[in-house]
């Protein structure tokens, strides 16, 4: 019953500050008149979408021979690391690296231009990632249900199961204030809420949000996640790309560029974090918002 009492508690923590910021509707966040703009196109299945600080933006091409790409400020692509496939999630750490699931290669690896991979994790299967700003990394690893933990300060053996059973384990993101974990779910409707304790463990599971399903029984396919200023969440589902307030109710589904393409992933960039950015299909996206993203190193 006490760590009920204490879970319902950290619940609270999760939305303390931004009690303002709650029952926040989609007409808030969407810009009258702005729509979706292609940044790329003619990639073969684009996803891992991230920033930087200085709101450049980066993707992947998971399964072409595009590598990772990079478009500037002023919109400008380039290649980031060429020849490097099968990045399915990404994030840069307060190292500067560039963190990245390898799922074919079955490991986590740390990039840098120029520079060989650093495998950080071997034997994995992993899907999507985050990194805190005190260099704790979670991943997914959908095959087996589970949610993973790495130390990076840490040597020797340092992963450790956080969480299980979930039915396909997707998208996994941090809330605004980066004291909290959420993890979607690509079969399920459920987006799952976790506390992050001191030594990097998890606590208080429980359901945050549901995702509207395009029937009963249809899977969500919920895959990534992004929190903005506001502790609002996105989610890229079947439907769309779905926005939660910051207590998980539901404001509204943003609809997708390309209907019929899978929508896998979201982030916020551009300047001043400006833009919502999504990976479709063979293309990325962007939409001026009212809201800004959040980074956390």
């Amino acid at each position: 019953m006490l760590s009920r009492v204490y879970c319902l508690l950290a619940a609270g923590v999760f939305t303390a500050g931004i009690t303002s910021a709650q029952d926040i509707p989609l007409d808030r966040v969407l810009i009258q008149d702005e729509g979706w703009q292609k940044v790329v196109g003619g990639m073969k299945f684009c996803d891992a979408c991230c920033s930087d600080h200085l709101g450049n933006f980066y993707f992947s091409d998971v399964t072409g021979a595009n590598g990772i790409k990079r478009v500037s400020l002023s919109g400008k692509v380039s290649d980031f690391i060429k020849g490097i496939t099968g990045i399915s999630g990404m994030q840069f750490g307060p190292d500067g690296r560039l963190y990245a699931c390898q799922g074919p290669s079955r490991r986590i690896v740390a990039l840098s231009p120029g520079v060989e991979p650093d495998v950080i994790v071997a034997d994995v299967r992993p899907n999507d990632l985050v990194v805190t700003d005190e260099g704790h990394l979670y991943f997914t690893e959908t095959s087996t249900r589970r949610v993973y933990h790495l130390d990076l300060n840490k040597n020797g053996r340092r992963l450790s199961i956080v969480a299980k059973d979930i039915a396909k384990p997707n998208g996994i993101a941090l809330s605004a204030d980066g004291g909290s974990l959420l993890v979607s779910d690509h079969m399920d409707k459920e987006i799952w809420f976790f506390r992050i304790e001191k030594d990097g463990s998890l606590s208080c599971r429980s359901p945050y949000a549901s995702l509207r399903l395009r029937a009963r029984h249809h899977p969500s396919k919920g895959d990534g996640i992004e929190a903005d200023h506001l502790g609002c969440f996105y989610v890229t589902s079947d439907l769309g790309l779905q926005m939660f307030d910051p207590t998980g109710r539901m404001s509204g589904v943003i609809h997708t560029p390309q209907p019929g393409k899978p929508l896998v992933s979201v982030v916020f960039s551009g300047k001043d974090l400006a833009y919502i950015y999504v990976a479709n299909g063979d293309a990325v996206y962007r939409r001026k918002v009212q809201s800004k993203g959040v980074l956390h190193w």
